[in-house]
């Protein structure tokens, strides 16, 4: 089968022909609906280095956001039938510590003993026309359709987590919500956050074109540059946002949204910049927490596809053939993806 591979430390992947998967005991063989291409993986072959924190170890095949309907079962795999269509939950963790027990696979405990971290980092991914995956990873998507829903697993997953976490300061009356970059995730999370609460969502981004699409979900915008500050603290009457999601991460957005931070709010930064914030205790608002997140639990994967078959969640999706993959990881590196580059393997 065809497949996009990285083979290689700081070095552009390949599209090339690799033996088909076989599903193992307690795994299924899913026939890839659509694979999405994330920030994440232009991270894996351009960044990091043999040995960094986190990297892991090529080859493998990229694509930690798929979709896809059953097409072999595994020894011992009951419970789902072939042609179903699942949306995949890509973490895996050692599936018996505490935190793998509570689905939350990201933060196993032994992780630093794992072969992989997901599939698609570190474990053959999705980016291919057939990919195996442990059978518990598989949330089922019935009939909504599976190509659009791929970019889900991550897209749609990671903003889920920090705002179902954040909930508590955006209940009652009132509140404010911040969501800084409007890429593929910070639009789904204008989307969530209207579904969720009755904050007032304000949006921020450089892109005209990404304000008017949070505009159309509800959102009120703000350009990012000069004046950013000021006027998101206008919106509020001067007194700050209550839950303030960054999805870029870098220095400047992180300061943007401390500044724009009420009291007792809560700034969740999600993006992997790499930026750093400066904190001291006059400038901070009085019991303000500034904290991350790292992708999200199989039990909030489950909830978020509920939002999607609801019609709550609509994510804009670019596709790609297999053909053409390499063009969408080329698409999304120089900014001409609009929403979630989705590559889908098998023509209709």
């Amino acid at each position: 089968m065809r497949a996009v591979v990285f083979e290689k430390f700081q070095t552009f992947p390949e599209l090339k022909e690799v033996e088909r998967p076989t599903p193992g005991p307690g795994e299924v063989l899913l026939k890839v609906a659509g694979s999405g291409a994330c920030h994440s993986d232009v991270s894996i072959y351009r960044e990091f280095t043999e040995g960094a924190p986190g990297a892991q170890t090529p080859p493998f095949v990229l694509g930690h956001e798929v979709s896809g309907w059953v097409e072999e079962l595994g020894p011992g795999v009951d419970g789902v039938q072939v042609g179903e269509a699942f949306l995949v939950y890509g973490p895996i963790g050692c599936g018996r510590c505490a935190a793998c027990s509570r689905g939350q696979d990201t933060y196993c405990e032994n992780a630093a003993t794992m072969p992989y971290l997901a599939t698609g980092i570190g474990r053959d991914g999705g980016m291919a026309e057939y990919v195996r995956v442990p059978v518990r990873n598989l949330v089922p998507l019935g009939d909504a359709d599976p190509v659009a829903a791929a970019p889900l697993s991550d897209a749609g997953l990671t903003p889920y987590h920090a705002i179902k976490l954040a909930l508590p300061n955006l209940a009652g009356g009132g509140k404010f919500a911040l969501v800084i970059g409007l890429g593929g995730l910070g639009q789904i999370a204008v989307q969530i956050l209207t579904a969720l609460t009755g904050a007032t969502v304000i949006a921020t981004d450089t892109k005209p074109e990404a304000m008017e699409r949070a505009a159309a979900n509800g959102a009120v915008t703000v350009p990012g540059g000069e004046g950013q500050v000021e006027a998101i603290r206008a919106i509020t009457g001067g007194r700050g946002v209550d839950a303030a999601f960054d999805f870029v991460g870098a220095t400047p957005t992180i300061r943007t949204a401390q500044a724009s931070m009420a009291r007792q709010g809560r700034l969740t930064v999600v993006g992997i910049a790499g930026g750093t914030a400066e904190w001291s205790f006059f400038t901070n608002p009085y019991e303000a927490t500034i904290t991350n997140t790292y992708w999200g639990t199989i039990e909030d994967l489950h909830e978020v596809v509920a939002m999607y078959r609801a019609g709550q969640i609509t994510p804009q999706v670019q596709r790609y053939s297999l053909d053409q993959a390499l063009d969408a990881y080329r698409d999304l590196e120089s900014g001409k993806v609009a929403g979630r580059a989705v590559v889908v393997p098998h023509s209709a």
